[in-house]
């Protein structure tokens, strides 16, 4: 008794045909900066900043680190995620990238305040 099995033939739907070495690279590269990056900006709504005050401060913390000669990709990644079951646009963040748009956040919340303070004061003691 002979048993002959068909199973359907599958296509792939996208097949690049060539390898550009530089994406390869490049999506790897981000990957690995991506796992250094422990803080969303949207972590910032918890500590009383708008959706409004957190993309004004990503938008000028971006500036300044491409203004610096910083590595864009080492801090800053654009994303989505999901936060009371809607999908927000949100950015994967270094912890200096954090601090930069912590840093550029409206002065008159007390969280951002404290920050600058924070950080003038550690300057400050490496100057002693």
């Amino acid at each position: 008794m002979n048993l002959i099995i068909k199973a359907p033939i599958m296509e792939l739907a996208i097949y690049p045909r060539e390898i550009n070495m530089f994406n390869t690279i490049q999506n790897f590269m981000d990957s690995y900066y991506s796992l250094k990056m422990k803080y969303f900006a949207s972590d910032l709504l918890d500590e009383g900043l708008t959706p409004k005050q957190i993309s004004d401060a990503v938008i000028v913390a971006v500036r300044i680190a491409s203004a610096s000669g910083i590595d864009m990709h080492k801090h800053f990644m654009p994303m989505y995620s999901a936060i009371y079951h809607e999908i927000i646009k949100d950015c994967k963040l270094s912890h200096l990238g954090y601090g930069l748009v912590l840093m550029n956040a409206n002065p008159n919340l007390s969280v951002v305040g404290n920050f600058q303070v924070s950080v003038l004061n550690e300057f400050l003691k490496e100057e002693n």
